[in-house]
């Protein structure tokens, strides 16, 4: 046997014990793990949102409404109930969330925008227990349960914008008449269906993204194809613009400019309404003069 063998073959071994090891500490570990509601959990995902829905009525309990100034020193306030009407929905809008450096690394989630500037974000989360901090390691191995945190945008962009200091895009999205209200419906029943029944979080498979292209597939089905970027949240605009999720606002590096949002939100002073303050930098829909409602 020559040294390269010999090398190869220690090699291939030590890949084959590690292998061993971790399928050992899953099926002895990690799948015996159940997920659960009844546990304590941090303050800013402590409730789980539901909704019920009247024909166009829908009613949602317990949606999140912080004040954020950092990520420690907020106001903490749940709304019990918060009624918005189907047939209202305006716009529905992509957000990506760049919290690290490495471009790749960023949190998307989904705000739908009603007649009377009600603006509720819909953002797919780990659920953490109180003193648990996230890491996306421990995400593989059912660390965490699976959060759809439902907020004021004022409160899930605002986090992100003022509390956190991230860069911020804010898409509008192209959906065919119709498909706008199938993709609420579609997160409404995953609400309920998360309160009845919990679900792991998975930092590949069921995070931010990759469950949102899950939903939107099940509206349309392949409307999304399988794509590196689902797992690469960051590189998801470009995706989304090449597929024509999102308006073309003059090309794509022009509409990446226009969409840019953390920057400009720095004016609020507070006092006006924090969505149309971040409506007044972006386009109007094709077909929308600026002056409309």
């Amino acid at each position: 046997m020559d040294f390269l063998t010999m090398i190869l073959w220690v090699f291939g071994a030590l890949v084959t014990v590690v292998l061993l090891r971790l399928l050992y500490v899953w099926n002895t570990r990690v799948r015996p793990l159940k997920p659960s509601n009844d546990l304590e959990w941090q303050a800013d995902c402590e409730h789980l949102t539901t909704a019920t829905v009247d024909g166009n009525d829908i009613t949602f309990h317990m949606v999140r409404d912080f004040t954020w100034r950092t990520t420690k020193d907020r106001d903490e306030h749940w709304v019990k109930d918060v009624h918005v009407k189907l047939d209202e929905l305006v716009d529905v809008w992509f957000v990506v969330d760049h919290f690290h450096s490495i471009r790749g690394l960023a949190h998307t989630y989904l705000t739908f925008e009603f007649k009377d500037g009600t603006c509720l974000s819909f953002s797919f989360e780990a659920r953490r227990e109180k003193g648990e901090r996230y890491h996306p390691w421990d995400g593989l191995w059912r660390a965490y349960e699976l959060y759809l945190l439902v907020g004021f945008e004022r409160d899930v962009t605002g986090l992100r914008t003022h509390g956190r200091g991230n860069k911020d895009y804010m898409f509008r999205a192209i959906t065919p008449p119709g498909k706008d209200k199938m993709l609420f419906m579609g997160l409404i029943k995953k609400l309920n269906q998360l309160a009845a029944e919990p679900e792991w979080y998975h930092s590949l498979l069921t995070a931010c993204n990759t469950s949102i292209v899950k939903i939107v597939n099940q509206v349309t089905p392949g409307r999304i194809p399988f794509l590196w970027r689902n797992f690469l949240p960051g590189y998801t605009p470009k995706a989304a613009f090449k597929l024509k999720l999102i308006e073309d606002w003059g090309g794509f590096e022009a509409t990446l400019e226009k969409a840019r949002v953390d920057q400009r939100a720095q004016d609020w002073d507070g006092v006006e309404d924090y969505s149309a303050m971040l409506r007044r930098h972006l386009p109007p829909r094709k077909g929308r003069s600026e002056q409309a409602p």
